[in-house]
């Protein structure tokens, strides 16, 4: 069965899983999403023994129809090889009670490899798939990760070019280091005055410019999104939540249909939506726990019905979730409105205009599947401190926030079900925040001389990613206003 993609805000909109992928964002400005959510073709048992990339493709099959079987095959066997330094690719790590589902063994040590190694393939193929003559701009706005996986999958993938905006002062020194020491002919890096909610506005602007399409059409460019609004970065990671529930199948940590909970630390809520996706594929999943940091937009947003960004911006010491604007809430919106585009393109607008939205009573209560909290700074440190000095486990501080999320939701309900937390970046990526965490003297240190340190804490050997960028040159010093966006993107294509 051929499945297709429409727009959240157009249900009339009904374009092939390769148009999606090249497109990355609906021309009105909407998300694509699957007409119906498909079902796993197999059950869990017959799964729980295949490695990582046979379970990608069982998974991505059932999304990507119009790819061949070698074509998903080929993509996935170029995305999940030796760039990973661990055989398993996302290996599930039991500490006390709780497995930590292990998502930055990647080339750039966080979640976003797990999709960003894949999507350059899956973009090339859709390209050549659809006759595309154009060379493919990706155009990306960053809170600190996905900027350095998307530039590290496309460097000098042919017929493509990648500009990544990320705030100043809004990333931690080791992702900026790695954001500008990025080799490849066909990658600009650009810091903006501003948040990370400015670049992702200003990137969904020139997606909506009709105008800036043409002249970019005329000079031989078209733009795409490696961002988590892009189809083709959100079904890889339905992938690795059904890989955990095999893998706790497989080593008899659970039983076959034995219910589990999935806690996520998340920012603009693709990497929870995926889980969302991974229920309804089939995965025995009971709560997605949604854990966000003092930027507790999505939190209020399940407590009350209402999302409201206005608020203040706070910066933390886990900046990818340092986010106001969750847009791949959107797609979850659709489907609790009953897939009504009129509906969700209203509430949509009205978030553009007065920066909230309410949901109606009816549509909240399609959200039992959630459950929400948020972890503040202190209780993050806390968190990172207690578990290490408890189990010599060490994590960042986006895994902290969920860990701190995991317990009190435990606490608070109850539910003694067995949680799978979603470990989204190396505590490498994050050493000065981590290191602090452990020992409050390592806070005046330099972030580059605790990186020994990190080592011999934790036991874990410092990631190749790493040793890279310690004697790498800065390689780009873009900077421009976040309303000059648009002018910078021109002048970088001579446009």
């Amino acid at each position: 069965m051929d499945l297709y993609y429409k727009s959240t805000r157009n249900s009339n909109l009904k374009v092939t899983a390769s148009e999606a992928i090249l497109k990355g964002l609906a021309p009105d400005g909407g998300l694509f999403v699957p007409e119906k959510l498909p079902v796993l073709g197999k059950s869990m048992e017959e799964l729980k023994d295949l490695n990582y990339q046979d379970t990608a493709y069982e998974v991505m099959k059932c999304f990507l129809t119009d790819f061949t079987e070698e074509e998903l095959r080929n993509c996935i066997e170029k995305a999940y090889d030796s760039k990973f330094d661990d055989e398993a690719i996302a290996p599930l790590v039991k500490v006390e009670d709780t497995y930590y589902l292990e998502l930055f063994h990647g080339a750039t040590i966080a979640f976003k490899d797990m999709a960003l190694s894949i999507l350059p393939h899956l973009m090339t193929t859709s390209a050549k798939k659809n006759q595309v003559k154009n060379e493919i701009v990706i155009l990306t706005a960053t809170s600190g990760d996905t900027g350095k996986a998307a530039m590290a999958g496309f460097a000098d993938v042919e017929g493509t070019r990648i500009i990544v905006f990320y705030p100043k002062n809004g990333v931690s020194k080791v992702q900026e280091l790695q954001m500008r020491t990025q080799k490849g002919a066909n990658v600009d890096v650009v810091a903006i005055h501003g948040n990370f909610d400015n670049a992702q506005s200003g990137v969904k602007q020139m997606f909506e410019n009709q105008e800036l399409a043409k002249e970019l059409a005329d000079k031989g460019y078209q733009f795409s999104s490696a961002n988590s609004i892009n189809i083709g970065r959100l079904v890889p990671q339905v992938a690795y939540y059904v890989y955990a529930y095999t893998k706790l199948l497989a080593n008899g940590e659970i039983k076959d249909g034995e219910k589990i909970n999935v806690v996520v630390p998340t920012g603009n809520f693709g990497n929870i939506l995926a889980a969302y996706y991974a229920k309804n594929l089939g995965v025995p999943i009971a709560k997605l726990i949604c854990a966000s940091n003092d930027n507790k937009v999505l939190y209020d947003f399940f407590q009350t019905g209402t999302y409201d960004k206005n608020r203040e911006f706070v910066l933390t010491t886990s900046p990818s979730m340092d986010i106001l604007i969750s847009s791949n809430l959107e797609r979850l919106i659709y489907l609790i409105c009953g897939e009504d585009s009129e509906k969700t393109k209203e509430l949509m607008e009205e978030l553009k205009t007065t920066g909230k939205y309410t949901i109606t009573p009816e549509m909240k209560e399609k959200l039992a599947d959630f459950a929400a909290g948020y972890s503040t700074e202190e209780e993050t440190a806390e968190s990172i401190h207690d578990t290490y000095q408890k189990t010599g486990y060490v994590m960042d501080t986006h895994t902290a926030v969920a860990a701190h999320v995991c317990g009190q939701y435990r606490a608070k309900s109850g539910d003694q079900t067995k949680c799978v937390i979603a470990s989204t970046a190396s505590p490498y990526k994050f050493v000065k925040s981590v290191m602090s965490a452990i020992d409050a003297e390592n806070a005046n240190a330099d972030e580059f001389d605790l990186l020994p340190k990190l080592q011999e804490v934790s036991g874990v050997p410092m990631p190749q990613a790493i040793k890279d960028i310690l004697d790498a040159k800065i390689l780009h010093n873009l900077e421009c206003d976040a309303d000059k966006m648009k002018e910078t993107v021109k002048g970088i294509l001579n446009v």
